[in-house]
């Protein structure tokens, strides 16, 4: 008999104590509509054990506190212990609340970080409804963050994702993003250590955008939105929830991500074949793409030339038309990939781009 050689040992499926902990991070204030927000994370979470919920709630609502304590050991309720007004400059006295909002981040995470030392977290504000696969999305990416230093987050939401701006059959598309989407966001410790020591006053998400906090890093984004906020009424008093966020399309088809090749959203790689589709798909003009979308189904790309071609270009078709530093959102070395009447569209700028002008804006 001829002797059996022996198999090599096959790798171990990962059990459920091998799996990284990523507690969500809900930041509350006054919104008894929180409870909108904790159902669908608690649905959606495989795990208690790796996803715990750590809800930190400002203002000291009472209604509020009342629905976050109703649901038990479920999640953990802190509370922010400084509610005293903020001393800010008289021009500053109508966005009192950002200045809040800004304190109670830095508190958050720093308990997130500093008190109950994890090492990753996903932050969530209590206006945002979870998609179905929110979380095997956020699981699935994670690695690629903790090994690729030119990123420094992953988001759930995509600024343009618009219900007919995007490929809702292609829901596993994922892009980097030069731009800080923020609505469903992950981040790890090593960040945090190097932002909180300059963490700002207010507008912290707008500080983020700023090249000296971003250096030259970029975001992962979904095509479809993972998060979809329902809340109107806040500090921004519904300023672009009427215009934009209240169409935006939640994914609703569960993508199993963690059993999918995500190399390609490395940098060295993601621009390679990203240029290449972008440049080398055919450049028309605006007035084209209107009257022949759907003829031909190719994508196609919009060149602009310099901000204001850029915004003339964003507002005709119905994208978000701000700039923030020279970053447009969603937009990676300047591109802006979207669906426009069925058809994939890049607006993009020269192929000889060299970075962002942070005077646009």
């Amino acid at each position: 008999r001829r002797p059996r050689t022996a198999e090599p040992p096959r790798p171990a499926a990962a059990t459920e104590a091998d799996l990284p902990v990523i507690p969500v991070l809900v930041l509350a204030c006054d919104r008894s509509s929180v409870r909108r927000c904790l159902d669908k994370i608690l649905r959606y979470r495989p795990s208690a054990r790796r996803f715990p919920v750590i809800v930190s709630q400002d203002c000291g609502h009472a209604e509020t506190a009342r629905v976050i304590a109703s649901y038990g050991p479920a999640v953990a309720h802190i509370r922010q212990p400084d509610l005293s007004d903020i001393a800010v400059p008289p021009e500053h006295r109508k966005f009192q609340g950002y200045y809040r909002i800004s304190r109670h981040y830095r508190w958050a995470l720093g308990q997130v970080f500093r008190t109950f030392r994890y090492r990753a977290a996903i932050v969530v504000e209590d206006d945002l409804e979870v998609a179905p696969d929110f979380f095997e999305y956020f699981q699935a990416v994670l690695p690629l963050l903790q090994r690729d230093p030119s990123l420094w987050c992953i988001s759930a939401w995509n600024d343009n994702g618009k219900e007919a701006m995007v490929d809702a059959g292609r829901a596993e598309l994922l892009y980097r993003t030069d731009f800080f989407p923020g609505l469903g966001w992950l981040l790890l410790a090593e960040l945090w250590d190097e932002l909180e020591p300059k963490w700002p006053p207010a507008f912290w998400d707008d500080w983020m955008r700023q090249p000296e906090q971003r250096r030259g890093r970029s975001c992962v984004r979904p095509e479809v939105s993972r998060t979809m906020t329902f809340g109107r009424k806040g500090v921004s008093h519904g300023q672009f929830f009427d215009q934009y966020l209240k169409f935006i399309k939640l994914n609703d088809r569960f993508v199993p991500f963690t059993q999918l090749d995500l190399s390609y959203l490395k940098k060295e790689e993601y621009e390679r074949f990203f240029l290449q589709q972008v440049y080398s798909a055919p450049e028309i003009k605006i007035e084209e793409l209107q009257k022949d979308a759907g003829r031909d189904s190719g994508a196609v790309r919009l060149q602009y030339r310099g901000r204001d071609s850029f915004k003339a270009l964003a507002k005709a078709l119905g994208l978000m038309d701000d700039l923030k530093s020279g970053v447009p959102r969603a937009g990676y070395r300047g591109i802006v990939s979207f669906v426009c009447r069925g058809r994939r569209v890049f607006l993009a700028p020269p192929s000889d781009w060299t970075g962002y002008d942070p005077s646009w804006s």
